[in-house]
């Protein structure tokens, strides 16, 4: 059977080749452990890990010691939430967020309401979709500890004015979380420059393999604390625990350093796909 033309990249993209090649002898030959420090087929897999870190790192701009791997942005957005919020309920409970974000933050933030363990104001937007920055200063009162608000919009592809938001908390000494998981890899990413404290993304939106994501935070100016929300061997500096996938990880690397290199020419290329397509079915 021949499959039809897939236009559903907002889901999910399909692997590219050089990334699977790159992945591959860590599935057969270089299967260590990256936890394990006391034989060579664990530093082969610890200096993988860490060279993927780099590279997903240099494409938003971060450090490489700012970047926790997880099992997708599902779990980047709850360890998010969940994690400022149990570090700095003595400061605050209240969250800011938006109507319109993936489930990932929204049913986060509703169980978290539903528990008494926070209050969410979820603020609307305009007729295309986008967060008015002045809604977000006008929502902070004393008790706000934490903003969010995705990067662009996964239904309707709306790119919220980020920077603008990452300024109004900055000045209000509230955590800033975005979910980018639309947006990196597509359009520029610079997490100082939008004044991100913690962001969500993951690989296989941007032509990487499934089950491994990433949340970026913050370690300076200010240095943000979240709590693990899994026990266990205290891997990424105590912040999520459990055995890294490597290869999956490595897939990740590949796939960032890969969209920092093509980036502006996929886009260019997308832009005149879908200029025609518009066009044809007018």
């Amino acid at each position: 059977m021949k499959l039809p033309i897939f236009l559903d990249n907002h889901s999910t993209t399909p692997m590219d080749p050089r990334v699977l090649e790159a992945m591959l002898p860590y599935f057969v030959e270089k299967f260590g452990n990256a936890a394990s420090r006391n034989h060579a087929f664990g530093w082969a897999a610890e200096e993988a890990v860490e060279q993927a870190r780099k590279q997903i790192a240099k494409l938003i701009k971060a450090d490489s010691k700012e970047i926790v791997f997880t099992s997708g942005a599902t779990e980047s957005d709850n360890l998010a939430l969940k994690g400022v919020l149990e570090m700095y309920k003595e400061k605050g409970t209240h969250i800011i967020t938006s109507s319109t974000e993936h489930r990932a933050v929204l049913d986060t933030a509703k169980s978290l309401e539903a528990k008494g363990l926070a209050t969410v104001t979820y603020l609307p937007v305009d007729k295309y979709g986008m967060v008015n920055p002045q809604d977000v200063e006008k929502a902070i009162t004393e008790k706000t500890i934490l903003i969010s608000v995705m990067l662009a919009n996964n239904e309707i592809g709306t790119i919220n004015p980020v920077a603008e938001i990452g300024k109004i908390a900055k000045a209000k000494g509230i955590l800033f979380h975005c979910d980018a998981t639309q947006g990196v890899g597509k359009i520029p990413v610079d997490v100082q420059a939008m004044g991100i404290d913690l962001m969500s993304f993951t690989s296989h939106k941007i032509y990487g393999p499934k089950g491994v994501g990433a949340l970026y935070v913050r370690k300076r100016n200010p240095r943000v604390r979240i709590a693990a929300q899994m026990d266990g061997g205290g891997h990424e500096r105590g912040m999520r625990s459990g055995t890294l996938p490597v290869p999956l990880i490595v897939g990740f690397g590949k796939a960032c350093e890969l969209c920092e290199q093509e980036m502006t020419a996929d886009a260019a290329r997308l832009t005149k796909m879908r200029d025609r397509l518009q066009a044809d079915i007018m």
